[in-house]
């Protein structure tokens, strides 16, 4: 067997951006809602709604996102403690996201330019995406449950507005506003009377946070009336199980338009492997050598070998094996001819 040294000049990396559907099935707006009783009533219900694609008796229904309520004062869930008022599921979710996503346990979150104590979050299944939601892809509708109510109103991400994310540490976010594919409504549309998509006097619609999945809805512009929000009436009161999360459900399930892909960066090394007219033209295969003697079998072959390459083998300093690469067909060998054969290793 006899080996090539493998330049640096052989080696080529590409990075390509493969985005998809974020929902089951691939289906681009998930217009179906359905949640489990049996979640519900459970120990987890108490923090978060898992919401299913089809209903939880079916063979096909999978998770495709939850959602929590999280409240610094601990309001709009049953304390954890009757006696102190302060601790429910509901601050240890607001406290959850300050830390996953503020990194700082003081802190408080801000939509727009507006500090909030209150909001939704809208986890996506991990198992829906690939590395991260795709901005821009984000076109959510929410519908009042209130009589009488307007038109739902239409949520999107600002990315395609901004010229780069906010930054929280290394994690980018962007604003959710009023808009469709990742732009703002305008001044002419006369949706919110403004360019930026933002509500008045409370500031954005959220946070959309792509690296981890995560929308947070800011409950404060939610429960503005239907000129601007969806009066969804977020209830705040201590030691009180509200069920916030099934309230915006019921928003979400109502207008039954849900828009969201995700995306992944592939990255691929690309190897030349050269083959020149002199090399590689014999084969230790027996149909070519024979194994008792190690001759070659036909003598019209010692001047004038022929050989049928398959395999491209890529080995380290120590010649052990690392990646093997199957041609799509063999390629015909001999020393009028030389080969050039592209390898494509993806991680």
């Amino acid at each position: 067997m006899s080996f090539n040294r493998l330049d640096p000049e052989d080696f080529v990396v590409s990075a390509d951006a493969v985005s998809s559907a974020a929902w089951s099935s691939n289906i681009p707006t998930l217009t179906t809602f359905f949640t489990s009783s049996a979640q519900e009533t459970g120990q987890s219900g108490e923090f978060y709604l898992n919401v299913l694609n089809t209903g939880s008796d079916q063979p096909n229904s999978e998770i495709q996102f939850a959602i929590a309520y999280g409240d610094s004062t601990g309001g709009g869930a049953s304390s954890y403690n009757t006696t102190v008022n302060d601790y429910s599921p509901s601050t240890t979710i607001y406290g959850s996201y300050r830390t996953l996503v503020l990194e700082d346990e003081n802190s408080s979150f801000t939509f727009g330019d507006v500090t909030s104590e209150y909001f939704y979050a809208i986890s996506v299944e991990r198992a829906r995406y690939k590395e991260t939601l795709f901005p821009g892809s984000l076109n959510l509708s929410l519908k009042s449950n209130v009589a009488g109510a307007t038109d739902p109103i239409q949520l999107t991400d600002n990315s395609q507005d901004v010229t780069i994310p906010q930054y929280f540490g290394t994690m980018r976010a962007y604003q959710v506003i009023s808009g469709s594919n990742g732009t703002a409504y305008n001044k002419t549309s006369g949706i919110n009377g403004n360019n930026t998509g933002y509500t008045s006097a409370v500031g954005s619609y959220g946070l959309f946070l792509p690296d981890i999945g995560t929308i947070l809805l800011n409950g404060a512009a939610l429960d503005l009336d239907n000129a601007q929000g969806i009066n969804l009436d977020t209830n705040r009161d201590l030691n009180t199980d509200a069920n916030n999360a099934q309230d915006l459900f019921l928003a979400m399930s109502g207008s039954a338009a849900f828009g969201l892909g995700c995306q992944e960066t592939i990255t691929s090394d690309y190897i030349f492997v050269r083959s020149r007219s002199s090399e590689f033209n014999y084969s230790e295969n027996p149909s070519f050598i024979s194994g008792s003697t190690g001759e070659v079998i036909y003598s019209y072959f010692i001047n004038n070998p022929t050989v049928f390459p398959t395999t491209v083998g890529l080995y380290n300093d120590s010649n052990d094996l690392l990646a093997v690469a199957k041609l799509s067909k063999p390629i015909q060998k001999d020393f009028t001819k030389e080969a050039l054969i592209r390898v494509k290793l993806d991680f």
